[in-house]
């Protein structure tokens, strides 16, 4: 993984409010490619170990609703990059087309299957796939759909300066967004106004402060989060 030069990047980043950022992390060149290492190399492993469990839950999601085993939204990724995100389907066939494109608490969209897999964050687990395909990292920003980046200020397009992540110290602080969101008039409008910017305030931060020192301690706490500890 390598950062591009200031002039290539796309011009809808090319802002002063991304600019120190994008300073930040070029300067940690070394680490952005060790970073990309440790992701191809763990997903591998983790692919081949987790392989026979991925299968069961497969026959599972299929044995408890009608469609496919995995759902496939379009997100986006580094640069402004579209792909199409890799999940263990926890909803109905089709749910994106029957509500929103987040997630409440008590969402009647949820299958039996999928309400033991979010809970204990195994829907996650093909995002691996991603990972080995450059599109996604183990620690990044929480990739958005499409409709939610085209609401970003200037300085939030900086976290595109790197490949959308499957954890990070947003989503571990709001692990229980569902439930959060379950009691919002309108889900959309809760979301964009209130949840993201919070979630982009820890994203930037992130950022700023980038290591892989720092990145493991977001894995452990994310390990943690899942077994139920509580970050505020």
């Amino acid at each position: 993984m390598s950062l591009r030069k200031w002039e290539d990047l796309p011009p809808f980043m090319q802002w002063e409010e991304v600019r120190p950022y994008y300073n930040i992390l070029a300067r940690k060149q070394a680490q952005l490619k060790l970073k990309r290492g440790f992701d191809v190399l763990m997903a591998a492993v983790l692919l081949i170990i987790l392989a026979l469990p991925m299968l069961i839950i497969a026959i599972m999601i299929k044995a408890d609703s009608p469609g496919p085993v995995f759902y496939r939204q379009e997100r986006v990724t580094a640069y402004g990059r579209k792909f199409r995100i890799h999940k263990f389907r926890t909803m109905v066939n089709h749910a994106d087309k029957i509500g929103s494109a987040v997630t409440v608490d008590r969402d009647v969209r949820i299958t039996k299957v999928g309400a033991r897999l979010r809970a204990l964050r195994l829907d996650e687990l093909p995002q691996l796939i991603d990972v080995l395909a450059g599109d996604m990292s183990f620690v990044g920003t929480r990739p958005e759909a499409v409709k939610y980046v085209e609401k970003y200020t200037k300085e939030m397009y900086a976290t595109l300066l790197l490949p959308a992540g499957i954890t990070s110290e947003a989503s571990i602080r709001y692990k229980d967004e569902a439930a959060l969101l379950d009691a919002a008039a309108d889900i959309d409008k809760t979301y964009v106004e209130q949840i993201l910017p919070d979630k982009m305030r820890h994203n930037l931060k992130s950022l700023r402060k980038f290591s892989l020192i720092g990145e493991a301690i977001t894995m452990f706490r994310t390990i943690l989060a899942v077994l139920g500890k509580e970050y505020k």
